[in-house]
């Protein structure tokens, strides 16, 4: 392996490990002997173990160095958007949120771990990436505010809503209720059912009748 290809090894390994036990139940010897290398060479391509959590979240939720939202490169949204077309902004938001949940169900677990350990990738992850979701969709609000289509409330509550909705959906089907037992449907049910709740909530009553 090229040394690109054998530091792309351990951050998969390290993925997979962190995301079953967490970071503090998972040993750097541990990783290398999952991923069929000397502990000298995890160390050899990151320092601490801090370093590969922070490598983790750069190559999850990153491309070239530039964090990846939902918006980015996502036309329909972005149309949407351009022309105000409420139920089309908040669904394909929903959509490509709960989509990249459930591509990559171990990123979503680690995170998850990081949080509960308190370790500062989760403070890390939100200030980057979840700070800025609330600022792009609560932005959209604000400027449909101001054209008098939703009513006046402080957007972060819609926006806290609007994630709460997809996160637990989310969860559930990863987490919890993995058969569906308690509710079965596709992301692209759960999306516009999700737009079109929080959208009859926050619409300004002109709007609605």
């Amino acid at each position: 392996m090229t040394g690109d290809e054998r530091r792309e090894q351990i951050l998969q390994t390290a993925v997979d490990l962190f995301s079953r036990k967490g970071f503090k139940g998972t040993t750097t010897k541990e990783i290398a002997a999952a991923a069929g290398v000397s502990e000298a060479m995890v160390f050899r391509h990151f320092a601490t173990k801090d370093d590969l959590y922070a490598a983790i979240l750069d190559a999850k939720a990153c491309i070239d160095g530039t964090h990846m939202f939902p918006w980015e490169g996502n036309d329909l949204l972005l149309k949407a958007v351009a022309e105000k077309d409420d139920f089309g902004v908040f669904y394909n938001i929903a959509l490509a949120a709960m989509n990249k949940h459930h591509e990559d169900v171990p990123f979503m677990r680690l995170l998850f771990y990081s949080a509960l350990e308190e370790h500062e990738l989760a403070e890390r992850f939100f200030q980057e990436f979840i700070s800025q979701v609330y600022k792009f969709i609560g932005g959209y609000i604000a400027e449909r505010q101001k054209d008098g289509a939703i009513r006046e409330l402080d957007p972060r509550i819609a926006v806290r809503s609007f994630v709460g909705m997809m996160i637990h959906h989310s969860l559930n089907n990863i987490l919890w209720d993995k058969k569906r037992v308690i509710l079965d449907m596709t992301n692209e049910e759960a999306a516009a059912n999700f737009a079109r709740i929080l959208l009859n909530g926050i619409r300004s009553q002109d709007v609605n009748n």
